[in-house]
């Protein structure tokens, strides 16, 4: 991400400002454990400290960025307990989004599903890294959709923000890919064809559950000393 910011006039500047940060977290080029220093976003965005201050503290609540006493804020690192735990928590809810579709959606949302998932055999499965989160990213809003609670939508949303660093090294690795694209074949076929809720849960927890394996053992390979004085520009990507 080059810093700069398209149609500032959009969103407030602090709303801009932490999107393109959070992009960077996510996409990598802000590693793990990598200070951030007010006068550097500053000149990067051309915006005051004010609104820098302001977007670093939106990031800090999503537990993107940590602020600690004489360190200042950096980017969050992570323990494989910290990844564990919030993968226990992105699994129960995804088990319950792929639950309440096979209970919930329409008949067209049903279908809609189906024909995502089929045309993902040439997105994901054969695709790009682009065509991959695009495709992946067009299966959580439609089982989301299909689901109908949006207390839910917004739990996961959070979750999604918080473990976006794995998302790439998920779409990278194609091993994982050729596990995932069944996985997701599975979780559709089970709550928009069978209907079969019991299923859907217990199979979109299990391809969660592969999925957190694979954020641990990677994470740690890549970032094992980042720490609070690292200044380390290693890129990474991200979900699974």
């Amino acid at each position: 991400m080059s810093g700069t910011m398209g149609t500032r006039h959009a969103a407030p500047l602090r709303e801009q400002v932490a999107t393109a940060i959070r992009t960077e977290i996510i996409d990598g080029a802000l590693a793990p454990g990598e200070r951030l220093y007010e006068k550097d976003l500053c000149d990067r965005y051309t915006v005051s400290r004010t609104v820098v201050r302001e977007a670093l503290r939106q990031l800090e609540s999503e537990a993107l960025v940590t602020v600690k006493p004489g360190h200042g804020p950096m980017v969050t690192v992570l323990t494989p307990a910290d990844i564990e735990a919030l993968y226990e928590v992105r699994q129960e809810l995804e088990g319950l989004a792929a639950e309440l579709f096979a209970r919930r959606a329409t008949p067209e949302q049903a279908r809609a599903m189906l024909e995502l998932v089929a045309n993902m055999e040439q997105s994901y499965l054969h695709g790009t890294l682009e065509t991959r989160g695009d495709s992946k990213d067009a299966f959580y809003g439609l089982l989301l959709s299909g689901a109908g609670n949006p207390v839910l939508s917004a739990q996961l949303a959070g979750i999604h923000a918080r473990i976006g660093i794995f998302r790439q090294i998920s779409f990278v690795d194609l091993d994982r890919v050729q596990i995932s694209y069944p996985e997701i074949v599975a979780i559709a076929e089970a709550a928009a064809r069978d209907r079969d809720a019991a299923a859907a849960r217990a199979l979109a927890v299990s391809h969660i559950a592969h999925a957190s394996q694979l954020a641990i053992l990677e994470y740690t390979k890549r970032f094992s000393g980042a720490g609070p004085a690292s200044d380390a520009t290693t890129g990474v990507s991200a979900e699974a």
